[in-house]
Parts: structure tokens; sequence; C-alpha cells
């Protein structure tokens, strides 16, 4: 990897509002890193006190392999080379963060929703990649620490920037979106997460939208049409400034800007679509089952045309997708299909697993776990996931947990002739799996990522 656009160490100091102790302020950083097991030849380590290791621990070590700047908290004493001492390295990593985005004259384009980030983000990336060098968010490093570090790995041959941005309170979006400054921000869904700080939807709205503050005067915001809150969203009742941002719409619906028709489901193998917008229509393959891929791949498609791709280098693009582990992942063995979908759930994520679900054929199976910071309404919602699966017409639904009881007894409710299973713990499931599954079953599996059910994947695999 090629080093970082030239940060001297006197101005890093100075963007973050700290004190260089030692060191040449002449020296320019190569790379930022926060982890000491890491390469840190040039780097500018940031000493993070976590909950089971404190960075400060490492400045010894990082500085004598190479590190040109610790930055930090508290003064080391009795070391060989420079460090930056600040109030809060967070904070600290942020405005440097913020201070070195705007280096940057690319298009940038940021990601939130309640259902969707890291999948639009994966497939986005790969549809810009047919034609331009792209650097996006690896992992989960969507929060206040991941984003500023993804930021930082920017390097000067990036073209285009794909950021994704999670929250799960009010103020952390304003707080990403000072620091992305996204030319492009991205919905996907306004759907029932974090309700323990959010409260209800209306929350979730109010906290994904404040994306909208830092977007560039003459942005883009692009929602999902099909959603009931964000086809309404006017932009400047959120932030007054941005009378020049153009919002558009993707979605199902054939009101909105960008649309997905004629979709036919490939089962497993993927899905066929034709996308449409303006005077422009696109006949896609997406390899990717199930609905929420194209949402997916048609966001990507609407920045790809923004971008000014043609319709043959998006469509290379999309092809070149590749799910990611845990995120509706198609796992084909000698005696099943596993749809692993088990990296995390929420109301909105899970119903539109199981509706995917069953565009396979066979016997369909969902294998449910509790889904996570539901607040007050977590039992509600549980059985509503239960309604759901039986007026889809899976054939057995299997749960698991404590709130995954809530889901089973409304499944019965609702349709007595559903096979349903229920189990308190994951062992107890574990050991009898292997009695309930037969051979050419479709088990999509999914759960709050607590739940860890990423262990019945794995024993799965092993039928």
């Amino acid at each position: 990897m090629s080093k970082m656009k030239a940060i001297t160490l006197a101005k890093a100091a100075e963007v973050m509002g700290g004190r260089l102790i030692g060191g040449d302020p002449d020296t320019a950083i190569q790379q930022v890193v926060m982890d000491s097991r890491l390469d840190v030849t040039g780097a500018l380590f940031v000493a993070i006190a976590g909950a089971r290791a404190d960075g400060h621990d490492f400045v010894p070590s990082v500085l004598e392999r190479g590190a040109v700047c610790c930055l930090v908290e508290r003064e080391i004493p009795d070391v060989l080379g420079a460090q930056i001492l600040v109030d809060s390295t967070l904070i600290a990593v942020k405005a440097l963060a913020g201070y070195y985005r705007q280096l940057f004259d690319i298009p940038f384009i940021g990601i939130t929703g309640s259902v969707g980030k890291t999948s639009t983000k994966e497939m986005l990336a790969a549809t810009l990649s047919a034609k331009f060098h792209v650097h996006k968010t690896e992992g989960n490093l969507n929060n206040e620490l991941g984003v500023p570090m993804t930021l930082l790995a920017l390097r000067p041959e990036h073209e285009v920037a794909v950021i994704e941005m999670g929250i799960s309170d009010f103020g952390e979006m304003t707080r990403l979106t000072d620091m992305v400054r996204p030319d492009i921000a991205i919905i996907t869904i306004i759907g029932y997460a974090h309700l323990d700080n959010l409260g209800n939807r209306a929350g979730v709205y109010k906290a994904k939208t404040e994306i909208f503050h830092g977007l560039t005067q003459d942005g883009i915001a692009l929602l999902n049409g099909d959603d009931d809150m964000l086809k309404d969203c006017c932009i400047t009742d959120i932030s007054p400034d941005k009378q020049s941002v153009t919002r558009l719409l993707y979605g199902l619906d054939n009101t909105n800007d960008y649309r997905a028709t004629n979709i036919i489901s490939q089962g497993e193998s993927g899905t066929t679509c034709t996308f449409s917008w303006v005077d422009t229509s696109m006949d896609t393959e997406i390899p990717a089952f199930g609905t929420p891929f194209v949402y997916a791949a048609l966001a990507s498609a609407a920045v790809g045309d923004q971008l000014g791709m043609t319709a043959e280098e998006m469509q290379r693009g999309i092809a070149a997708f590749h799910t990611v582990s845990g995120r509706a992942n198609v796992i084909q063995t000698d005696f099943l299909t596993i749809i692993d979908d088990c990296y995390n759930a929420n109301p909105s994520s899970v119903k539109a697993s199981i509706t995917s679900l069953t565009d396979l054929p066979g016997r369909r199976i969902a294998i449910l776990g509790d889904m996570g910071e539901l607040g007050s309404d977590a039992e509600t919602l549980h059985r509503d996931m239960g309604k759901h699966a039986a007026d889809c017409g899976i054939d057995l639904l299997i749960t698991i947990g404590d709130m995954s009881k809530y889901t089973y007894e409304r499944a019965r409710e609702t349709d007595s002739n559903l096979e349903t299973l229920y189990f308190t713990k994951k062992a107890e499931a574990l050991e009898k799996l292997p009695t309930i599954l037969k051979s050419g079953d479709q088990v999509l599996v999914k759960a709050s990522r607590s739940a860890k059910f990423e262990e019945i994947v794995a024993a799965l695999k092993t039928l």
C-alpha cells in the first residue's frame, strides 16, 4: 500500500489540538494504526484505552518498531520517540480524519440504514470497481472509531470512497457525517433497531437522517422510496441549509426515480431483474439470493449512473459481487442449503430474510434467535416475527432463546398446521438438529450477533 497524503507531526498536533512532545515536527506520517500487532513503520499509533487492553501500554514497543509518533492521553515517560498529548485520543483521531478527508477531491458515498448497510456497501464497491479505484469500509469499521480509521486509510490513488456509517444513539450520525462529508448519502431503510436508545421508528428516522447535516451543498440524497418514512423525507426540514441537494428515490414501486422490475428468483444462484430510469433500461444479473440484494444492486446502479458509468460497466461490476459471511451467504453442502444470515438481526431484516426464503424450492426451514436492543417493544416485535413466518408459508420454524418463545407462540396461534419447535438453549437445538433436518432442506439461520448463531452454521456444515 502507498503512503498517506503528507501530514506532518506539527500539522497533526495542530489539527487535533494536541501538544507535540519530542520528535521532528516536519516528520511526515505515513499511516495511522490503532492495533499494535500490525506493521507500524512510519505510523501514528493511536493509543485507545479499551475494555480489555490499554493502547498506552504498547507505546514503547511500537516506537521501537518504527512508529514515528504515538497519540496519547497521558505522556509515557522514558521513551525515544514523538508523542502527541491530547485530552481524548478518540476525539483527536476524529478531528484528524475530518481534516484528512478534506485533502481528497473525489466522490464520497456515505451509507446508513437499519438494514442492508454492509450489503449495499459491498455491492456498491463491486459495482464502482468496474470503473474506479474504490476505497471502502472494511469489516464492521462503521462506528465512531471505525469511520475515522477508514478515512485515514485513504490513499492518493483512490478515486471513490464508500463509507458505511452505523449508529445506535442520537448525535452519533452527526459526528460521523461531519467527518465523512458525503457527496452522496444513501439510506437503505428505517427499521426497528437500537430501540433501547432510539425509542421507536420515528427515533430511528431522526437519528439516521442526521447524515444530511454533513451532506455537501450540491450533494445527492439517495433514499429507499419503498420505505414509508423515507419516500416523504424532506431534506431541508432536517437540514435547512441544504437547498441545492438533489433527492432521488430507488425501489420497486414505479414512482421511484430508479426502479427494479421483472424480478425473477434463480434460487440460491441469484436473481435477474431489469433496472430502469429516465430513458435507460438495464437487464441485470445479481449473483446473490433475496430481494434485499435487488435493493442493494439498484442503489449501486443509481450511484453508478450519477458518477457517469455505462450500463455495461455497471452490469459487470454487479456480476462481480460476492456475499459477505453471515449476511445471506448461501452455503451449499452435500446435505443442505444453508442461508447464513446470522451476523445480526432486527425485525426488518428478519422479515426480509424469511420472505426471501420462500423463493427457494423444497422444504424451507427458518432457525431464528433473539433480536436484541428492541427496548419495551421486544415482546411485541418477536411475536410479529412469528406471524410473519406463518403468513409466508414456510415449512418449519425453529426458535431458540428467551424472547424467541414469543415468536414460536405467535406462529402457532397464526397457523396451527405450521410445524414449529422451540428450544430455550442453543445447545439443546444443536443436539436435536441432526434428527430434524433432511437432505435437500433449505435452512435460514438468523439472530442478533449476541446469540452467536455462527455456531449453528458451523454445525450444519458438518451434517
